[in-house]
């Protein structure tokens, strides 16, 4: 053998070690994701989930599997035939890493188009709604994150900024610029950046404290928070903190920036008035040339309808897991609030824990909340119950659905995280419009 032929003997050698396992690899990962996706369609998991989604632009896809890889939450997209595809739809919560990981721009985290959403009020790219002054900021735009809810903040405050001095002479004097609905993070940089803007507001929040849907976290619970700039705090540069970290910095703020923070006043109406509006609670009004509403869609908890549910072990909400020990405890639901609530009273002494779903298995939550609860599947110190519900809820006991057999359990505690009846109703009620015309609305951009 010449060394010519050795030579190429010996590089077709090193390209067969590299690319073989490779093509192998790349093989077997389209199979699994083809695997993944019949197995979404048969749960109905590819459909879009009523906050932000994965959209993605065939004609351009290249099939690289940069997205699939970005994702953090692992099981959002996959490759199929060559082309990205959403896999399980109801697990994106809006990172976008995915968005700037294609090399070739073929997909987008936004809300798509809005002109048949029942659960979205229509907006311009302003985030403007069809009652002219009135914005929506936060969750309530469909785009979850805190990452998010500060950007939104900053672009309504821009928005307004722009208007306020036209508005101001035109009305009277000796009223807000802005009501502000909602003291989470798209409440409280709203009204800090009207603050360092020289706007007058009032922020109205219906809880005791700051914080808006973060303060009903369960304690120590980590909240991701990416970088961001806020008014006041300067960047915050950890990926995530805790619940009563990121709660100690609103607290901060609220002091730095000197903002005028209602309690305990939730907003029941709010109607045009002279040109303005009067924003009322249940024994206050507030009148404002602009209103910003970032409520969030937490809404009213939803109850399962059956009989004992009213029974004071009965809660819908867990703040403090270490304050269960020894107890019989049954938790109902199957996406992120149900999973770390079961995760955490696991954690305490002497629990017996068991979690009901009425699916087959957890399809909707975060990768980080699966790791975790299979690995207490595992070990035993949580009892999975798939394709269940509860029939009744009893004195010191719970009886099951499971099937199509009954199965009763002691209990002494039951959890419920069925969802919530966000406030849709009250937006209609003062003139905002779901559906109809709109602009697709994707994830603001710092500028």
């Amino acid at each position: 053998m010449n060394g010519e032929t050795l030579l190429w003997v010996v590089s077709l050698a090193v390209v067969a070690a590299i690319v073989l396992p490779y093509g192998l690899a790349f093989r077997h990962r389209r199979h699994v994701d083809r695997a993944r996706k019949a197995e979404a369609v048969h749960l109905g998991l590819d459909r879009a989930p009523a906050g932000q989604y994965p959209f993605i632009d065939a004609r351009h896809c290249i099939g690289c599997g940069a997205c699939v890889e970005a994702c953090p939450e692992g099981d959002v997209l996959g490759i199929v035939l060559g082309t990205a595809v959403v896999v399980n739809g109801l697990r994106c919560v809006g990172h976008g890493r995915c968005e700037l990981a294609c090399p070739v721009g073929a997909i987008e985290v936004g809300l798509g188009d809005l002109k048949s959403r029942q659960d979205v009020p229509v907006m311009d790219e302003w985030l403007e709604t069809t009652v002219p002054g009135i914005f929506v900021a936060g969750e309530l735009t469909g785009m979850a994150l805190v990452k998010n809810a500060v950007l939104h903040g900053r672009k309504v405050i821009d928005r307004i900024a722009q208007r306020a001095d036209h508005a101001r002479a035109h009305g009277p004097r000796d009223i807000y610029d802005i009501a502000i609905v909602g003291a989470g993070p798209a409440g409280l940089t709203a009204a800090a950046l009207a603050r360092e803007r020289q706007l007058s507001s009032v922020l109205l929040e219906q809880e005791a404290d700051l914080g808006g849907t973060i303060f009903h976290y369960p304690r120590k619970k980590l909240v991701l928070v990416q970088t961001l700039e806020i008014p006041f705090l300067g960047s915050l540069r950890e990926g995530e903190y805790q619940k009563e970290g990121l709660l100690e910095l609103f607290q901060d703020l609220t002091r730095r920036a000197s903002l005028n923070v209602r309690f305990q006043q939730k907003v029941v109406d709010v109607t045009r008035r002279n040109g303005h509006f009067a924003v009322r609670t249940a024994n206050l009004e507030f009148i404002s040339r602009f209103v910003i509403l970032a409520l969030g869609r937490r809404g009213t908890p939803r109850k399962l309808g059956v009989p004992g549910e009213e029974q004071p072990k009965v809660m819908y909400q867990l703040t403090d897991a270490a304050s269960y020990e020894g107890q019989k405890i049954l938790v109902v639901g199957g996406g992120d609030s149900a999973v770390e609530a079961a995760i955490g009273l696991a954690r305490q002494r002497g629990n017996t824990v068991t979690l009901s779903y009425r699916l087959e298995k957890l399809v909707r939550i975060k990768k980080r909340n699966e790791d975790r609860i299979e690995e207490l599947f595992r070990r035993g110190r949580v009892r999975p119950l798939f394709s269940s519900e509860v029939a009744e809820i009893q004195e010191d006991r719970v009886r099951l659905r499971v099937g199509d057999q009954s199965l009763e359990s002691p209990n002494d505690y039951v959890f419920i995280f069925a969802g919530g009846e966000p406030p849709f109703g009250f937006l209609r009620q003062i003139g905002l419009r779901f559906g109809g015309e709109a602009k697709p609305v994707s994830a603001p951009r710092a500028s």
